[in-house]
């Protein structure tokens, strides 16, 4: 009895911690993916709250040296300025030596409650840079009278949550051994694959299993253009039908259904094909999608017209997907 009574004043202390821990650092402006490899990057920046309970109606980014070839997502009711100059070396981007681009990015006119939480993004490529290195995004937000300003750098080997105001950063990280390198193993091609104002990243699909019938896929669709767009349709010859799928709780029951007139895309914001969420639901495969191996497919878009990508296979976890099934 004594030991079930310690156990669980351990497990409380462990997530009481750990409650805490994510409480500090959602209270300071933060990047939503701290680890990325060099290549291509989406930084979003999470604004937690205003200035001293005032509502921020300016925020500014600065562009660390590294990050390149910046575009940054528009928000309704924000204008957006751009500030450009050379960077401190050349970098290659695309196959090009460019010297200069831009160097920061403000966001201004909107108005940020203080109580509300949201989130401010760029999309770039991390050039020229070494596993460990960190780069740091510099913010500044104004409120009426008043502004928080997210520049404090720590010393070598400070924990960077020990200053008042932190500089959200991201810290390189080491590509997987395929030459990709993405979030919790899934491999993806480094840089998006751009048709019109839309960018798809991250696109990999799920190995499968003997015999299995069915395979996910997942990918990032971002439109930095004005007007929405819209998936209409998807093939691929690893597959006889290919179709966009969502997944539903009806009645406390999990229920997976295709996605019916098509998948909006809409203008300046993000659609993200997951597991456990919306995805590629590959349908009648002949031969299971094997690690290490790569999907064909062509995406059709009412304004962006036909895209061919290729997912690259791989057997990251993840919630339960038709692919489990």
């Amino acid at each position: 009895m004594n030991h079930m009574r310690r156990h669980l004043l351990e497990l409380a202390a462990a997530s009481a911690l750990t409650a805490f821990s994510i409480a500090t650092a959602f209270a300071h402006a933060s990047l939503e993916t701290p680890t990325a490899p060099a290549g291509s990057y989406k930084a979003v920046m999470r604004i937690p709250h205003g200035c001293d309970g005032q509502a921020t109606h300016t925020v500014r980014i600065d562009i660390p040296e590294g990050f390149v070839g910046v575009k940054p997502m528009p928000k309704s009711g924000w204008t957006i300025d751009i500030e450009k100059g050379d960077y401190a070396r050349s970098y290659d981007l695309h196959g090009e030596r460019v010297s200069s681009g831009v160097k920061a990015v403000i966001w201004s006119g909107g108005a940020l409650p203080d109580q509300h939480y949201d989130e401010f993004v760029v999309r770039g490529t991390l050039a020229g840079v070494e596993k460990g290195q960190k780069l740091y995004f510099d913010t500044l937000q104004r409120c009426a009278g008043a502004e928080v300003a997210w520049t404090g750098h720590p010393a070598d080997g400070q924990d960077p949550h020990s200053l008042d105001h932190p500089a959200p950063m991201v810290t390189i990280a080491e590509r997987t051994a395929d030459g990709h390198g993405h979030a919790h193993g899934a491999a993806a091609d480094d840089m998006p694959v751009v048709a019109g104002d839309l960018e798809i990243s991250a696109a990999w699909a799920k190995a499968m299993l003997p015999g299995q019938p069915a395979g996910g896929g997942y990918l990032t669709i971002t439109n930095t253009g004005d007007e929405p767009d819209r998936l209409t349709a998807v093939t691929s010859p690893a597959a006889g039908a290919v179709e966009v799928h969502k997944m539903e709780v009806v009645d406390d029951v999990m229920t997976m259904r295709p996605v019916d007139g098509g998948l909006e895309i809409p203008a300046g914001g993000t659609v993200e094909l997951k597991p456990g969420g919306m995805h590629l639901m590959f349908m009648q495969v002949a031969e299971p999608f094997r690690d290490g191996g790569r999907v064909p497919v062509t995406l059709d878009f009412e304004k962006a017209g036909k895209v061919e990508l290729t997912l690259p296979v791989t057997r990251a976890g993840g919630a339960m997907d038709h692919s489990s099934h």
